[in-house]
């Protein structure tokens, strides 16, 4: 008897709703994304793209923050209570940083600032959509990143195999971090899940925090490879071994 050919897993596309008022913008993300392997719909603003997620589900919503009638933010909101388990990225502009933070409240996964690079829009689709994929899955007792490696349960850290002191707010900051890898993480929140609910304002604390943590495990402070800055926003924790980690951003390079 002839052996029977083994059948390839089949693989199923990435699907991508891309709203954006731009016709000409909206086109050449459809075209660069496909080509990407993603497939991909189309909405021209807010409204239709709720209309869109109420027909089919999609992995992924790339979504302009700017358009007229029901705008980014309020549209991400809603598709949030409608798809828990869609990633979702918004397009936001450089110099409108409240809009940023207002997306990420809204519930966004994460954001790309016009110009974009599609290398960097492709990286952070996947990112979040890896994300998304394994939110259920059980947390690991022991964290790495680079040459960190951090374990839980003991609250032990090393880097390249050496121990490191950290203090015991150091420790659960980085550990939040390191849990939220690839996630911009907004001053209130990170002050909000690891001092408490009653803070959310004290920026120069944290500040402090990160400029100490910083020091402990970063080849170069003044050049972090670990802990990134998200301009006006807050900070974003970045593997550097990471091959599919998402590049910085324009504005950070």
């Amino acid at each position: 008897m002839s052996p029977q050919p083994v059948q390839k897993p089949t693989v199923q596309p990435i699907s991508v709703l891309v709203v954006d008022d731009e016709f000409a913008l909206r086109k050449a993300l459809h075209k660069s994304l496909a080509a990407g392997g993603f497939t991909v719909e189309e909405a021209s603003n807010g409204e239709e793209a709720l209309l869109f997620a109420q027909r089919r589900p999609f992995d992924l919503v790339l979504l302009d923050i700017n358009m007229p009638g029901l705008g980014g933010v309020e549209a991400c909101r809603r598709l949030r209570e409608m798809a828990p388990q869609t990633g979702i990225v918004m397009v936001t502009v450089r110099d409108a940083e409240n809009d940023k933070v207002e997306a990420l409240e809204a519930g966004a996964d994460d954001y790309v600032t016009k110009p974009f690079r599609l290398r960097e829009l492709t990286a952070r689709l996947r990112a979040v959509l890896r994300r998304t994929r394994t939110s259920d899955a059980p947390r690991p007792a022991v964290l790495t990143a680079g040459d960190l490696e951090m374990d839980v349960e003991r609250r032990l850290l090393r880097r390249g195999g050496q121990p490191v002191h950290l203090a015991p707010r150091e420790f659960d900051l980085l550990a939040f971090m390191m849990r939220n890898q690839d996630v911009p993480l907004t001053h209130a929140r990170l002050l909000r899940s690891v001092w408490g609910p009653e803070y959310g304002n004290e920026l120069e604390y944290l500040r402090s925090y990160v400029k100490m943590l910083r020091r402990k495990i970063e080849r170069d402070s003044s050049k972090p490879e670990y802990i990134l800055t998200e301009p006006w926003v807050g900070y974003r924790f970045r593997n550097p071994s990471d091959p599919e980690a998402p590049p910085p951003s324009v504005e950070d390079t």
